[in-house]
């Protein structure tokens, strides 16, 4: 009998020590250093309610996010629980790799609280919500007001070619420049919403699959884009600009311009005050319209997870309403709970251009067609080399075009056959 009472102690005791042992793999792949302490905030919140497990945070720089992560893929280092990206969704997705949240969301008490476009946009792949999206970057521009008071600028463009005209008068002051143009990693948005503005819709490709991007109003807003940077409007490192070397680009006063996600004005308003900027809707096109992108990211489970219920409970605990705003609030993206305009917090001036923007009926919301499986390598790797090489004289806009609409539009006419 002592012998069955310690092999049964013996027995917990394992049982006890492996839930101890339970360790869930964290990957963040757009990092900084205020994303990664909030994030282990959180977590913090969701060890202390599930006591013996713990969470490995992985954070990727973003400018290496994409390369790094597929490297740990394919060797079989697959997290748990990822920051998934919207350009990366499909890639992901497609490839049998994450795990429907479809049992949990069913449950989920908190899921009628969320945004119709979270729902949908996190089942953007075979309508099933392979993410749960946090929140959303809607492209807005910020403006420094006392540049252009001394460039002799009298109101913030309304039109891309008022903006020409102001990014010219504010350049021919010594060391200043129009546009913080972003030609390096994440550059893909400018070029698009210019484009589509410029062409008066954003319709990327035609019924049989063939990309637009080289038709006469796509490829005109690449040639704008371009000539931007030779006349001198933007800086000329500006070439190899990420996200963290735009937005000190404009809260350092060395650009007027920076067009960009609520993620940049946490470092803005903390280095600039109040008075000395603001953030205004996308300056519109020719026909009057703009077509500011709109961007997500979110919780995604792997397939591979051994501990599926415990992922699940560390998604929630990520996307509930309370950590959901807690994130939001420091990385700077509009939650995705329907409850937060209401938000003391997103209530003042400073995302009144944001806001504008979803009022404007001549502002449209796009979303690239991140649903490609090979979108996320055209945004992080194809488009940033090509793009770079037009700056630079090696491409013509005219070659930029063709070349963007090739590759897209193989990719579309690929996915219409499936």
């Amino acid at each position: 009998m002592k012998t069955i009472i310690a092999s049964a102690v013996f027995t917990a005791l394992m049982a006890s020590s492996a839930l101890a042992d339970t360790t869930l793999k964290l990957v963040e792949v757009i990092t900084s250093p205020e994303r990664t302490e909030t994030l282990k905030s959180i977590v913090a919140t969701f060890e202390a309610a599930n006591p013996g497990t713990k969470v490995e945070i992985i954070s990727l720089p973003w400018n290496e996010a994409f390369q790094k992560f597929a490297t740990m893929v394919s060797a079989g280092d697959t997290p748990d629980v990822m920051e998934m990206p919207d350009t990366w969704l499909s890639l992901y997705a497609n490839n049998n790799m994450l795990e429907s949240l479809e049992p949990y969301l069913a449950k989920w008490v908190q899921t009628k609280e969320l945004t119709p476009r979270a729902l949908e946009l996190g089942r953007d792949v075979k309508k099933t919500a392979y993410m749960l999206p946090y929140g959303f970057y809607l492209r807005a521009m910020f403006y420094n007001k006392k540049l252009l008071a001394e460039a002799g600028v009298s109101a913030p463009p309304k039109t891309m070619d008022e903006f020409t005209k102001a990014s010219a008068a504010v350049s021919k002051l010594p060391g200043k420049y129009g546009y913080c143009m972003r030609g390096g990693p994440g550059g893909l948005n400018g070029w698009m919403i210019f484009a589509a503005s410029m062409a008066g819709n954003n319709t990327y490709f035609t019924e049989d699959g063939t990309s637009t991007m080289n038709s006469p109003g796509w490829q005109k807003g690449i040639e704008w884009m371009v000539d931007l940077y030779k006349k001198g409007y933007a800086p000329k490192d500006s070439v190899n600009w990420g996200f963290n070397e735009v937005v000190a680009g404009f809260y350092s006063g060395t650009c007027a311009f920076l067009d960009q996600d609520p993620d940049a004005l946490i470092a803005i308003a903390e280095r600039m005050k109040k008075e000395d900027f603001g953030v205004m809707p996308l300056p519109k096109g020719p026909d009057g319209k703009s077509y500011p992108t709109i961007g997500y990211a979110g919780w995604s489970m792997f397939a591979t997870s051994k501990s599926k219920d415990l992922s699940w409970k560390l998604i929630a605990t990520l996307e509930g309403k309370e950590g959901n705003l807690e994130w939001n609030k420091k990385i700077g993206a509009l939650p995705a709970y329907t409850s937060a305009e209401k938000d003391p917090f997103y209530a003042g001036d400073q995302f009144k251009g944001w806001f504008e923007e979803l009022a404007d009926p001549n502002t449209v919301p796009t979303v690239m067609p991140t649903y490609l499986e090979e979108f996320a390598f055209f945004k992080d790797s194809l488009a940033i080399k090509t793009s770079q090489q037009a700056l630079l004289g090696d491409l013509s806009p005219k070659e930029l075009a063709d070349q963007w609409a090739d590759y897209l539009t193989k990719a579309q006419q690929k996915h219409l056959k499936k």
